[in-house]
């Protein structure tokens, strides 16, 4: 009796499906961020994690699709975007896991430095709140304009207080400014934009940030009540790792590892 209860046990054990991966999406912004999360998913899978990637070309739906329950995390974005986001739309989102830093850069196909920017000239910035601020922040640091004290990260174009080259500078939508190029005598472009349109940080930009103590590393979020969920180390560790360091320092031109 005891040998038959054995074998029955043993049957069972055996005859029992694995324990299913964890399913969760993630949403990320499109370029060649995505040769990095297809092997971020590999990675996952051998850890127990099914990972599918959603792409998004725009800056405002990531967060919204992640506060609506459409996708479990995003990583796309740095520390002054998610804050203003959280501030203008009360989001409960939270990072949870350093990823990467992309210097933002001013480019132009009218000019070969900031010096033959001329009086007039039209320069584009990203339309949104953080980014836009950054891209001021980048003129005020190649003196172009200069913007009032005590706006921290955050400066709008009401904020620019010296102009002394009487730029107009348009804000236009982030994933629009590579194409808006042409039309414009310079536009300051994120490195995720830039680079699927064949613009090289640090080769085709005239100006472009420091990577020094940057404060827009860019991270992976989640809400506010998934920050202890256990896949959440999981997903985290599926990217801080050295082989997605390299992949980064071989395929991402311009951007650079902030783990």
């Amino acid at each position: 009796m005891n040998r038959l209860l054995s074998l029955v046990v043993a049957i069972a054990f055996f005859a029992a499906p694995a324990l299913a991966d964890q399913k969760i999406k993630v949403g990320i912004s499109g370029g060649d961020s995505e040769i990095v999360w297809a092997k971020v998913k590999e990675i996952a899978a051998k850890d127990g994690l099914d990972v599918s990637v959603v792409v998004f070309n725009d800056y405002l739906l990531p967060n919204a699709a992640l506060d609506a329950g459409e996708l479990d995390a995003n990583a796309f974005q740095h520390k002054p975007f998610l804050d203003n986001q959280i501030k203008t739309r009360g989001y409960k989102i939270v990072p949870v896991g350093e990823t990467i830093v992309a210097p933002i850069g001013l480019y132009s196909r009218k000019a070969k430095s900031v010096a033959e920017i001329g009086e007039g000239a039209s320069i584009g910035i990203p339309n949104d709140p953080s980014n836009g601020g950054r891209a001021l922040l980048l003129l005020q640091a190649e003196k172009l304009i200069k913007v009032r004290d005590g706006v921290g990260l955050l400066p709008t174009v009401l904020d620019v207080i010296d102009n002394p080259r009487k730029l107009q500078i348009r804000e236009i939508d982030a994933a629009q400014l590579p194409r808006s190029l042409d039309d414009l005598d310079a536009a300051v472009i994120n490195t995720n934009y830039a680079v699927p349109a064949g613009l090289i940080p640090g080769k085709d930009s005239i100006a472009i940030e420091s990577a020094v103590n940057n404060p827009y590393n860019n991270f992976i979020a989640v809400r506010e009540r998934d920050k202890d969920a256990p896949w959440v180390p999981k997903l985290v560790r599926a990217y801080q790792n050295d082989t997605i360091r390299q992949l980064i320092k071989d395929k991402l031109p311009g951007q650079i590892p902030a783990f």
